[in-house]
């Protein structure tokens, strides 16, 4: 392993946000360990696995369709801006997670797979919703 392998590695593994890598197929290839703190899989657990494991059911298809969406353009729309959503943790139990995406490309441009990094947002959401429902009774 070269030093330079060595420090992109170490500085993916210890980020503070999840870090979630899958090739053009939905495969996780990587998983650090502020993904195993988020959702509970360890990476033993979670590499090679497709995307579904942390997308909820009833997100899946909204999921897979703007991911082939953006394979197949080389764009995507929420590219860099940061989007709520749900994800599942190991337990079953469901997040609200913050996560932002991009594409992956090899050095001639090719689209590779995708990066996505994300944080765990569940207890500001039902915080907002708890102040909101007081406010609105």
């Amino acid at each position: 392993m070269t030093d330079q392998f060595q420090l992109d590695a170490s500085i993916i593994n210890d980020a503070a946000d999840a870090l979630i890598y899958s090739d053009r197929s939905g495969t996780i290839t990587r998983w650090n360990r502020a993904s195993t703190a988020l959702f509970g899989f360890s990476a033993d657990e979670a590499l090679g696995q497709n995307l579904d494991l942390i997308i909820p059911e009833h997100l899946r298809a909204a999921h897979w369709k703007a991911f082939d969406a953006a394979l197949a353009s080389g764009t995507m729309k929420l590219a860099g801006r940061p989007t709520l959503t749900r994800a599942l943790h190991k337990s079953g139990r469901k997040l609200y997670i913050e996560m932002t995406f991009a594409l992956v490309r090899d050095r001639d441009g090719a689209v590779q797979g995708s990066v996505a990094m994300a944080r765990d947002v569940t207890e500001r959401v039902e915080r907002e919703r708890a102040a909101k429902a007081a406010q609105n009774s």
